[in-house]
């Protein structure tokens, strides 16, 4: 199964065991919904008016100590705002360990502050290259009697939301669902009615709540569900939700992701985007309108289509090779967007060949071999390229791939393009690896 960087939700991981890896891995990550900070959530939570701890965000080690002169007491919590799950057990470049800190004073928040802010925290989810740490939540520390775990997600099998809910919060929730399954409760909602009282106040009785709280939680996931509604929310997770010792219900963490679909109609949302949590390349892509995934393979993908892409990258897996990325350029396979996909593909070294396969429809085929040569002569590609073109003109596509004295090779057949490009990748990484030029490598 493809290594995948962007980080992946208990609802991700139900969803995607429902159909192959592969296949449904690069569905989940293809999606593309925007993830917002901590801090941001807890704003949003409490402007619904649902509980979360008091706090501000800092972006200097000066904000840090004067925030929590303002909160007050010797109790406090610093977190690092790094869009990735573990902060608490990662590692910063310089050493400090731990994303998420116990403070006793102002003068430890300016200090933690000034450690975190500005460097790289590397957790189990962002990679050796870690995330760049450009602010910090101070909030009060509070103490929980009872942490439950609460999410709100969309489910394909059911087509509608589901609420996921368990006992056992403030754990890793994947862990919880493979070792205790019986600990966690899936409630469906019917959107035409949404999350009634009595469907909220059995959720939160099943979890465990104090008869005490049972209200103010049934009042809490109602709300959660109205942000997730009315917000075009793919993901509400609170972990943990708890009762307090003064029997408070608080969200004390939540991560909250957003329909990039819904970008038009959630315009302040998508205001609070933070690029730099992002892949640059993806966020590259993005701006010329390509939907592209580094994967962790070698041969680099450049398709239009979606289902196209991911059946390129099967067949390619089946062969024995391994796809460098999904890269969708959509449907119009434009010189200018063929230049940004091989800009892409190209920038990563590990990409030892390319398998361009596009369907030729709203753009003639002949258009795009011939945008595709002159990319490649104005980039001057050394890779092989092997070039599978179908649809209007394909013939004369095919004609001046093969003319073109360039290393692109024309191929029709689907398994015979596959195995091809699998063979070149072979052929790269082997003269790469005893120093030979890659045309003598190629015989060409």
């Amino acid at each position: 199964m493809f290594k995948l960087a962007a980080r992946r939700s208990l609802g991700t991981a139900l969803q995607a065991a429902k159909g192959s890896p592969i296949r449904s891995s690069i569905v989940q990550q293809q999606t593309r919904n925007l993830s917002i900070h901590e801090y941001l959530s807890a704003n949003l939570l409490k402007s619904y008016g649902i509980g979360v701890p008091g706090g501000e965000v800092a972006k200097t080690p000066e904000e840090a100590e004067a925030i929590a002169k303002r909160i007050g007491g010797d109790d406090m919590v610093i977190k690092a705002q790094v869009l990735a799950g573990g902060r608490g057990k990662g590692s910063f470049d310089n050493g400090l360990k731990g994303g998420v800190r116990v403070i006793y004073s102002p003068t430890e928040a300016k200090m933690f502050a000034g450690q975190m802010i500005g460097h790289k925290l590397v957790t189990k989810q962002t990679g050796e290259r870690g995330r760049i740490c450009n602010s910090v939540y101070i909030c009060e520390r509070k103490f929980a009697r009872r942490e439950f775990y609460l999410a709100i997600l969309m489910d394909r099998a059911t087509q509608s939301p589901v609420i996921v809910a368990s006992s056992q919060g403030g754990m890793d929730i994947e862990t919880v669902a493979k070792e205790q399954p019986d600990a966690i409760i899936t409630t469906p909602v019917d959107i035409n009615t949404g999350v009634t009282d009595e469907m909220a106040r059995n959720i939160a009785t099943e979890l465990g709540f104090s008869e005490q709280c049972i209200e103010d939680a049934k009042s809490t996931i109602q709300k959660l569900y109205q942000v997730f509604m009315e917000k075009d929310a793919t993901q509400i997770e609170i972990n943990p939700l708890s009762e307090t010792s003064d029997h408070q219900v608080l969200c004390m963490d939540a991560k909250l992701g957003f329909d990039d679909n819904a970008e038009y109609r959630q315009k302040e949302i998508f205001s609070w985007r933070d690029t730099s949590q992002e892949d640059a390349d993806e966020v590259k892509a993005a701006e010329h309108g390509l939907n592209f995934i580094k994967l962790d393979g070698d041969i680099g993908c450049l398709v239009n289509g979606a289902g196209l892409a991911m059946a390129t990258m099967d067949i390619i897996k089946l062969n024995g090779g391994s796809p460098a990325n999904f890269l969708d350029v959509g449907g119009g396979a434009t010189p200018e967007a063929i230049r940004s996909a091989f800009d892409l593909i190209t920038s990563d070294p590990k990409v030892t060949a390319i398998f361009v396969n596009i369907f030729g429809g709203i753009v003639r085929c002949d258009a795009i071999a011939q945008g595709l040569i002159n990319v490649v002569e104005q980039m001057n590609l050394r890779l092989p390229i092997v070039c599978r073109l179908q649809g209007t003109n394909m013939e004369k596509a095919a004609e001046l791939v093969n003319n073109s004295g360039l290393k692109i090779f024309s191929i029709t057949d689907l398994q015979e393009a596959a195995e091809k490009a699998v063979d070149f990748s072979k052929i790269v990484k082997m003269a790469r690896s005893i120093d030979v030029g890659v045309e003598f490598s190629l015989g060409i």
